[in-house]
């Protein structure tokens, strides 16, 4: 008897639903926001800035956000973030289609949406495995992802196209819509998952949580390792790129670079629907050190087609990774735990991403970009393999699916 989709559930095709839709508007912002700091004279030193400081807020916030996540309800912690940043956004829009827009505006509002972002993602992380059945788990974590990346890679392709035509606050006021529209989905949640009704202090609470993280081997090295990649890799995209591949064809071609990328994630998540490796991360990481590709093609290439390619294959690999990281998470940690360990991840992940974006401009100038790119492009490769020296990553298995009961 096999198991029904996830989509039968109510609470899930909801938390889909607002996820998607959110991802669609979020997809457009960094497009529009590295152009829009372009368009007011800033330097590729003060695009890594504003950027930094947008996941500066991010990782200072999402401790305190996994937290509340197991503290509190997580679906009201999802709509109450998407109904600020629905305001802030709007703000945001409205300050740039009236030409009254500054490098020191888009840092503030990003230090904003950076911290309302993180207050719900270690929740909205968590909330997947509390909308479905435990048999349906593999599969909903397969289709969340490939929603939400499909809504990404139309974001992408659509932001090219409404910078290029109509500017970058038209981009931004789209995604303060869809934060509004993710708002009315998550209210519409009414899955109960387990909180913590702790009277212990924030410290106490994510040390309980640290706990957990170092409890799991495979868990702490790979967040590990995804702080290299994250140092090196998001210069890469959030500032290099837009440049590099800006100036050799146009605006539109990062916007269809992202594109790119995001239909490498769909195509990864098409596969992840069928191909099911009994080993969650072995496999993975393998597939992960296809990333290399993206950066190693905008240092290289002579041709947008060569980009786009290496945009895709970069996707396929990292989507392919993040769904068995995704599931052995869900399948390993406490259910209780489960919002801060995501917050230790995301953090773990992030951490030096400002640090990464700030110095980006500074060190490519000094070495010059292609040099740098293909760094980078090393660092994300090699890391990726030697992740396989852990026992523990070559060893993990997914959990067998339950019996379906027969009446």
């Amino acid at each position: 008897m096999s198991t029904p989709s996830p989509l039968v559930s109510r609470d899930f095709r909801c938390l889909v639903a607002g996820i998607s839709v959110s991802g669609l508007g979020s997809a457009m912002t960094p497009v529009a926001l590295a152009f829009a700091v372009l368009h007011l004279g800033g330097s590729a030193t003060q695009l890594g800035l504003v950027v930094a400081a947008f996941s500066l807020a991010e990782v200072v916030t999402i401790l305190y956000g996994g937290v509340l996540g197991d503290r509190l309800p997580r679906q009201l912690l999802m709509q109450g973030s998407s109904a600020a940043t629905c305001v802030s956004q709007g703000i945001c829009a409205a300050v740039l289609v009236t030409d009254h827009g500054s490098i020191a505006f888009l840092t503030a509002i990003g230090v904003l949406n950076g911290c309302l972002g993180a207050l719900a993602q270690p929740a909205s992380n968590a909330m997947t495995r509390f909308t479905v059945t435990e048999a349906q788990l593999p599969r909903a974590v397969v289709v969340r992802s490939l929603a939400n990346q499909t809504s990404y890679a139309v974001g992408f392709a659509l932001a090219g196209i409404i910078v290029a035509t109509a500017g970058p606050g038209w981009a931004i006021a789209v995604d303060a819509v869809t934060y509004g529209v993710a708002a009315a989905f998550f209210a519409l949640i009414r899955a109960e998952a387990p909180t913590t009704a702790s009277g212990e202090r924030l410290l106490t609470d994510l040390a309980d949580g640290a706990r957990e993280v170092l409890r799991h081997t495979w868990l702490w090295l790979l967040i590990g390792q995804a702080l290299l990649y994250h140092l090196c890799f998001g210069g890469a995209q959030g500032v290099l790129g837009p440049i590099v591949v800006g100036d050799s064809w146009g605006e539109e071609a990062w916007g269809w670079a992202m594109a790119a990328l995001m239909a490498g994630f769909v195509l990864g998540g098409l596969v992840a629907l069928r191909w099911r490796p009994a080993h969650l991360l072995r496999w993975g990481v393998v597939l992960l050190s296809l990333t290399a590709a993206f950066p190693l093609a905008m240092a290289l290439a002579d041709q947008l087609w060569l980009v786009l390619a290496g945009a895709v294959v970069h996707g396929v690999g990292l989507q392919l990774f993040s769904v068995s990281w995704d599931l052995a998470i869900q399948e390993n940690v406490a259910e209780d735990k489960l919002s801060r360990v995501y917050a230790f991840d995301l953090v773990g992940s992030f951490v030096c991403r400002p640090l990464g974006l700030a110095l980006t401009g500074p060190v490519a100038g000094v070495i010059g970009t292609d040099r740098w790119l293909v760094i980078v492009a090393a660092v994300m490769g090699v890391s990726s393999i030697a992740a396989l020296a852990a026992p523990s990553v070559r060893r993990l298995t997914r959990q067998p699916a339950p019996e379906l009961a027969l009446t």
